[in-house]
């Protein structure tokens, strides 16, 4: 997988306003600096994003990935979800590992998942993880099934985010081509976005993405402490 940076680095770097607004605030969390010399420095770091602000008024739909050995792509992306169910936008969600359980997040959200053009779309399609299904050959079927399902989201204008959950575990395994993926992504309409989580992101689709986030794993109590998982915090 390439490496993805948190930061921008200076080859990402639009323009001098953007390096400046890095080196302001680096300045600004120097030590000696007199309470009127902060002041002017964050005076014109208001003017320098201001400026950042006028120049980058555009929208467009966005490719949106996570990925990352760390927790917390699914809960990132469900943020995004909750706050487009707020702007009153219609979401679907398609999960291609998760299915065998029944997902908190699925009970949570199913009040925008009634009525006759519910708001919300969620299809868990997966039947669990690879040690728990032992069928390989029925895995890649299960894939497909989801990828089609999330596809004719995908090319629906109606709805205006699609999330793909766990998809990139399934490109990673061989369930799915990545070329199959990146074709379907060229072809959603112009406003819409598209989620696609999981560890193990290929480096076409990084390429491909507006927005990549890697999530770090640092500590996890499951591997140090011997803490199964648990409702609220894994599911």
């Amino acid at each position: 997988m390439s490496s993805i940076h948190s930061e921008p680095t200076d080859r990402t770097l639009n323009s001098t306003i953007d390096q400046e607004a890095i080196r302001l605030d680096e300045e600004a969390t120097a030590t000696g600096l007199t309470t009127e010399q902060y002041r002017r420095k964050m005076q014109r770091r208001k003017e320098v994003q201001e400026q950042r602000l006028a120049e980058r008024d555009r929208q467009k739909g966005l490719i949106i990935v996570h990925t990352g050995n760390g927790k917390g792509k699914t809960t990132a992306a469900l943020g995004m979800v909750m706050r487009s169910l707020g702007h009153g936008y219609r979401v679907a969600i398609v999960q291609f590992i998760k299915g065998a359980w029944e997902p908190a997040e699925k009970a949570v959200l199913s009040h925008w998942t009634e009525g006759t053009e519910p708001q919300l779309a969620f299809h868990a399609m997966g039947e669990g993880f690879t040690w728990e299904t032992q069928d390989r050959d029925r895995d890649i079927q299960k894939a497909q099934e989801a990828w089609n399902t999330a596809a004719t989201y995908i090319h629906n204008p109606e709805f205006k985010l699609v999330l793909l959950d766990e998809v990139n575990v399934a490109l990673k395994l061989g369930y799915l081509a990545v070329e199959d993926i990146l074709t379907g992504l060229s072809q959603k309409p112009e406003d819409s976005h598209i989620i696609l989580t999981g560890r193990g992101a290929p480096s076409a689709l990084i390429d491909r993405a507006d927005l990549v986030t890697e999530m770090t794993l640092v500590k996890h109590p499951f591997r140090e402490q011997g803490v199964k998982a648990q409702p609220g915090i894994e599911f």
